[in-house]
């Protein structure tokens, strides 16, 4: 069942809005990049291996594909990358079933930005069904198109996905806002000359040109996304 939308009065007449929001989904909207690490935590065990925070850069808000290969070089030989891929898919699938829950603000910014007729696009490196998994929690209406890690030749953090969803909304990337909550994340979605708000869920970011951070979505709010495509780091 969608989950249901804070009660939240429209911006007022005349207030600025971004031309359109693009957002990840794992760890920005969702809570989902700790069921994420504790999938890849199982896969890693069943080959022998450990996981620890130097793999954070190869596991957090990277595709199923980047992570199985990423165990398979640190274990060669005890699966193939075919079949840590099929793992590591099946365990998140598993636990995103079972729990979803949305990040702080997230419902809210929604509601806001739909109240405002701001056009929205989910752009995430999951695989569609972990996607259909999450909205069918968070609810289908939001998003004017979504973009999964198998709709692009390239997923984050290549430029692939912001591009390909800045064209099917029919705007240029640099009028777009990415909200993103990983280096990855943000790698793409500046490659694709979009402005970032970034919202770190487990690793740092540091803002930089037309890079954005603040530590929770409850800061955020329409002039500010509306700004960031104008106006460099803050």
């Amino acid at each position: 069942m969608p989950a249901s939308t804070p009660a939240d009065p429209p911006s007022p007449e005349g207030s600025p809005v971004p031309a359109a929001v693009l957002f990840d989904m794992d760890g920005t909207l969702v809570d989902t990049e700790e069921l994420w690490w504790h999938a890849a935590v199982e896969c890693a065990a069943e080959v022998g291996l450990t996981l620890t925070e130097a793999d954070l850069p190869e596991v957090l808000g990277q595709a199923v594909e980047h992570t199985a290969a990423h165990l398979h070089r640190t274990a060669p030989g005890r699966s193939t990358e075919a079949e840590l891929t099929a793992r590591l898919d099946e365990a998140f699938a598993s636990r995103v079933a079972a729990e979803v829950v949305p990040r702080p603000g997230a419902l809210a910014l929604l509601g806001r930005l739909r109240a405002a007729e701001v056009p929205m696009a989910l752009v995430s490196a999951s695989p569609r069904r972990v996607i259909d998994l999450v909205l069918a929690t968070l609810g289908t209406e939001w998003f004017r198109t979504v973009l999964a890690a198998e709709d692009t030749p390239r997923t984050k953090p290549a430029p692939d996905p912001y591009l390909a969803a800045a064209a099917r909304l029919g705007l240029a990337p640099a009028a777009c806002v990415a909200v993103e909550d990983t280096p990855t994340g943000v790698a793409s979605a500046h490659a694709a000359g979009c402005a970032v708000l970034a919202v770190p869920s487990a690793v740092p970011i540091e803002a930089r040109e037309r890079v954005t951070v603040l530590d929770s979505l409850v800061h955020a709010d329409l002039p500010l996304l509306a700004s960031l495509t104008a106006t460099g780091a803050r």
